[in-house]
Order: C-alpha cells, then sequence, then structure tokens
C-alpha cells in the first residue's frame, strides 16, 4: 500500500541509508558562528556526531562534500499552501514538494482551516512528499484583515472581546493547530482603506489561552504602535515587516523584553517594477531598515516570505529571502542563522532542528557554492535530507512540472449528502458546511441556520444581503470531504438532486480540483424538488470533486433567501 501511496503521489521514495557520512563540507550549523570544516554523521535519522577528525563509521554511505557548504534544512515561517503566488498549475501536493526540493524542510502555513489540519497529516503520514508542517488556527477581528477573502468565517475566526477570544481558542483547539495566527493590525499600507485591528485586551487573552495549551503565537503586525502592543500582550512572533515606519527604542525593548520575534516577509513586499508609487518606497525603506533594528536590539529574527501571494513564488522566495535580508544589512550568517536556528527558537523547536549538532534531526541542505561569501549561491541547493532521508530532488520536480493536479486517491461519494437533521452543523458525509462571499472590505453578508420545516423535519435557511458593488455573491459550500482535501468520486451517479425554497434564480457549482463549473436552478416559494444532470456541468470531473456551492448572486444591495433540504446524489 506504501509503495501504491507514493507511485499515486508522483515522488519516489526518498533515498536512505541507515549510516551516513559527509565529508568535506564548510559546515554552516546554523547558530551565526563562522564556518568550519568538518565530518556530519547521520544515523537513525538524526546526527550521530559533528565536527573536525571523525572518521566515518564502518560501513557508512560516504557522501564527499569538498567544495560544497552543509547547512541545516531551513524554515519557511510563513507561507500560504493554497495559493498558487502566480505560479502554473500548482496544487498543494505540488507546492509541498517545491519547499523539500530548494531545502526548505519546516514550513508553517497560514492558508488552511481546521477541518483540513487532519486530512493532510494523514496524507503526509501515509507517503504525500512533503516538508515538515506547522498549521495554524486563524484568528481576527470582524471587518479585520484576514476575512475578505470571502472563505467563511470558520476560515477564521471572528473575535472582538477577551471572553470571545478565549472560546474561540478553546474551539479551535480540539483541530489541533500547531501554531496560532492573529490578523492585528489592519493598516492597509497606505494604499487602502485601513480594516480593524484587536485591541490589547482581546489579544492578551487569546495569547495567554493559546499559551495554556502550549501553542505559540504569531500575529499580522506592520505598523510600529501595533507591534508594541503585540509585544504587550505576549505575542511570540510579528510576523510581517513593520511598513509605515522604522522600529523606535520602545518597540524594541518591548520585544527584546517579551521574547517577542521579529519575521520581516520582504519577499512578498519587495518593489518589482521600475515605476513604484510613492506610499511603497517608504514603506520598502522602512521594512529594509527594521530588521538590522531588530537585531541590535538583540530580538530574535525569523524567516518567512508569505509565499503563495501574488508574484511570491514557494520555495525559490525561500531562498531569495536570505537575499534581501542581506541586502538590509544583515550578514549572510545572520540570515541563515534566522532561517534556521532562530526560527525552530520561535516556535519552540529548538531542542529538536534548526543546528548541525548532535542529536537533532538530519534536517540538511548541501549546497553547491558558498552562501557565507555569497548569498546569491543559496540558490544552489544539491541535495536535501529529512530525517536521514535523502529527497530525490529530480523527481520532486518532476512531478511539480507534470500537468494536472497530485495524484491522490479518491474516496467514493455517498449518495446522501446532507437532510440536515443533525444539530452540529455537520452533514451526513461528515464535513462542515462553510459560508462564501466575494471578497474585498465591503463583501455580501450572511447567515444561515438549521431550521424546522416540521417538528421532525428539518432544513438549511441562507440569508443573504448584497453589498454596493459589481457581481456580488453569496454561497453556502459543501465540502464533499473533510476540508475538501481527499477528492471524492462520484461517477457512479447521474447528478444531483435537492429540495429548494426561494424566490427566483440561483446557481450549483460543483468544484473537482481543477475546473468548477455552474448550473442555474430556480427556486419558488413553495418547496420543490430540483434535479441538474451532471451533463449540465460537464467541465468538472466526476472522479476528482471536492464541494458543491449553492449560490445566492443579486443585484447590489439587494436581499435574498434560500431553503435547501434533502441533498443528494441520485443514480444513473
Amino acid at each position: 500500500m506504501r509503495l501504491l501511496l507514493t507511485a499515486l503521489f508522483g515522488a519516489a521514495l526518498p533515498l536512505f541509508a541507515q549510516t551516513i557520512a559527509i565529508t568535506g563540507a564548510q559546515v554552516v550549523d546554523g547558530t551565526g558562528a563562522p564556518p568550519r570544516a568538518a565530518t556530519v554523521v547521520i544515523r537513525g535519522g538524526r546526527i550521530a556526531a559533528v565536527g573536525q577528525g571523525i572518521e566515518p563509521p564502518a560501513g557508512a554511505a560516504l557522501i564527499d562534500a569538498r567544495g560544497k557548504t552543509l547547512l541545516p534544512g531551513l524554515f519557511d515561517l510563513h507561507t500560504h499552501l493554497l495559493a498558487s503566488g502566480g505560479g502554473k498549475d500548482l496544487d498543494w501536493g505540488k507546492i509541498l514538494k517545491l519547499y523539500l526540493a530548494h531545502g526548505v524542510t519546516t514550513v508553517a502555513d497560514m492558508s488552511t482551516y481546521p477541518e483540513q489540519f487532519e486530512p493532510l497529516r494523514a496524507l503526509i503520514r501515509n507517503g504525500l512528499a512533503a516538508p515538515r508542517l506547522l498549521m495554524a488556527g486563524r484568528f481576527s477581528t470582524p471587518g479585520g484583515h484576514g476575512a475578505e477573502g470571502g472563505r467563511g468565517d470558520f476560515h477564521t475566526q471572528m473575535v472582538q472581546t477577551p471572553r470571545e477570544a478565549r472560546e474561540a481558542v478553546r474551539r479551535i483547539a480540539a483541530y489541533k493547530p500547531d501554531v496560532i495566527k492573529v490578523f492585528t493590525d489592519g493598516w492597509r499600507y497606505g494604499v487602502d482603506t485601513d480594516m480593524t485591528s484587536m485591541d490589547e485586551a482581546t489579544l492578551k487573552a487569546l495569547v495567554e489561552a493559546a499559551h495554556g495549551l502550549g501553542l505559540k503565537v504569531v500575529s499580522h503586525t506592520v505598523s510600529v504602535e501595533k507591534a508594541k502592543i503585540a509585544a504587550r500582550a505576549g505575542v511570540d512572533v510579528v510576523n510581517h515587516g513593520i511598513g509605515d515606519g522604522n522600529l523606535d527604542a520602545e518597540a524594541v525593548r518591548l520585544m527584546k523584553e517579551q521574547n517577542t520575534g521579529y519575521v520581516q516577509t520582504l519577499a512578498v513586499y519587495e518593489p518589482r517594477t521600475a515605476n513604484v508609487a510613492e506610499a511603497r518606497k517608504r514603506r520598502w525603506a522602512h521594512l529594509m531598515a527594521n530588521g538590522p533594528l531588530a537585531r541590535d536590539g538583540g530580538v530574535t529574527l525569523g524567516a518567512g516570505t508569505d509565499a503563495g501571494m501574488p508574484g511570491t513564488r514557494h520555495g525559490v522566495s525561500s531562498l531569495h529571502e536570505l537575499e534581501l535580508m542581506v541586502r538590509g544589512g544583515l550578514t549572510p550568517l545572520e540570515a541563515i542563522a534566522a532561517a534556521t536556528s532562530g526560527s525552530a527558537r520561535l516556535m519552540g523547536l529548538e531542542g529538536d532542528r534548526g543546528t548541525i549538532a548532535e542529536g537533532k534531526l538530519a534536517d540538511l541542505v548541501l549546497i553547491g557554492g558558498n552562501p557565507v561569501a555569497n548569498i546569491a549561491e543559496i540558490h544552489q541547493v544539491e541535495r536535501v535530507w529529512l530525517g536521514g532521508k535523502e529527497q530525490d530532488r529530480e523527481a520532486l520536480l518532476a512531478a511539480v512540472a507534470k500537468p494536472g493536479p497530485t495524484p491522490l486517491p479518491a474516496v467514493p461519494a455517498a449518495e446522501v449528502l446532507d437532510d440536515f437533521e443533525s444539530a452540529d452543523g455537520r452533514s451526513k458525509v461528515d464535513t462542515l458546511w462553510l459560508n462564501n462571499t466575494d471578497g474585498g472590505h465591503d463583501h455580501a453578508l450572511m447567515s444561515y441556520q438549521r431550521t424546522p420545516r416540521t417538528p421532525s423535519n428539518h432544513a438549511l435557511t441562507i440569508l443573504a444581503e448584497m453589498t454596493p458593488k459589481d457581481r456580488p455573491f453569496a454561497a453556502m459550500v459543501l465540502p464533499l470531504s473533510k476540508g475538501a482535501v481527499a477528492p471524492v468520486d462520484a461517477s457512479r451517479f447521474a447528478g444531483i438532486e435537492f429540495e429548494a425554497r426561494g424566490e427566483g434564480e440561483y446557481g450549483l457549482t460543483l468544484r473537482s480540483r481543477e475546473a468548477a463549473a455552474r448550473a442555474p436552478f430556480r427556486a419558488a416559494p413553495e418547496w420543490k424538488k430540483v434535479r441538474v444532470p451532471f451533463r449540465a456541468l460537464g467541465s468538472a470531473n466526476l472522479r476528482d470533486l471536492t464541494a458543491l456551492e449553492f449560490v445566492i448572486a443579486r443585484p447590489a444591495g439587494a436581499r435574498a433567501f434560500l431553503e435547501i433540504d434533502n441533498v443528494r446524489f441520485f443514480a444513473r
């Protein structure tokens, strides 16, 4: 079964030897210390020995690394695996492979939502090639950043009081997040209307609740005064560059005293054209200055990119981030330390990884050059080990280049999807209904609730109010598997049927991993059965489905409702 899954995931089994000795390399151990010539011995997935004059154990696989540089595996503490970064034909399976191929062995993702945590972990346990993955539970304020993507209230928890914050952390804790991400700062870089920000009391309550569960808290904080609030509240990492001004002495002192680290994400902000607006030029100057200011004040630096955002490519941006950190005033050794030991320390993982030292996980990357002398040579990644297992970089990159989504075994579709008789919000296929709207600050408003048709028969009622802009919409989304991670095979069915009550035209969208197709349907004030054959949804791959959406689209400012019940696939 393991071999089958590995073949399906499109990457060869990692190259592995029980004992490996890497000799002749210039070893940069990640602590910031100068490089040294050393032999590194790997046994049982960990570093068994490191030093000069070490004789390789008898029978060890020998790797001659003369003229090359050995680093700890790199970290990227700010990624978005659900976004492509402008890359063509990328899904999260390919994105994970890109990080491994570029020597990034630990990745913190800020875009998955709680229902996706366990399905993704299960796929990785079963052979999907991936770095060590930290997934974040997301929190913001009503009207705050992180909620404007139209992805629904469960994707990002909305809190504006200490009581709400504590309850939301408790609710999300059941999903076992690896880290907590908080959108604390609504400043929109001086180029758009500001959004709401989280007050200090609410943030402090959230941090205390998370720390009580052993979870680190990282914040989207982009302004000097909000950085002071984040530090006073006990946030572990300010996980974005500060761009509205240079960090002042008070901000640096608070961050140092409260052990609040700093991750710059320069890669996402880097100006890429000659014609740059003045507001962006000012922000870039502040961003470049603030890394050295934080360093000089004794603040621990980590590395992250915001990869997945437009123009910020997965994997390669993690390497380019180090170039930008050096351009901003760090030494190459300091940038490498930020991307290794500093990042590990900020995530509480320093006992396990982040340096080349005896007993640490053998997460290593061999560079075919000398990035200490020229940081641009960090891109010359030749070999990567994860827990002592060498990753087949050629196979990883070939799988990324192959057209179509990452092959995954499909789950057979159940006939009945939901009858709304469960009171816990979960469907008959054990998934959580999600609301979805158009994006932006001023997106459509919607609410939904399980309501009785008769005392023993329930339906889902959806209310929507369109925002005053072009093409607003509101939709209820039914993932066909938990988090829409595993594809679902509905090829034995002929279409979708449900009962509906409403007023006017609506849409039914069927999503697969490669495409989405929508068919219209009408609903009247009296209940009626609606059948949508798959032939009306011709572009969806029936063996690779992810979700259904019931869509309400109306003119700007309009209000509408839809009720649905007894959603199922019907037989051929």
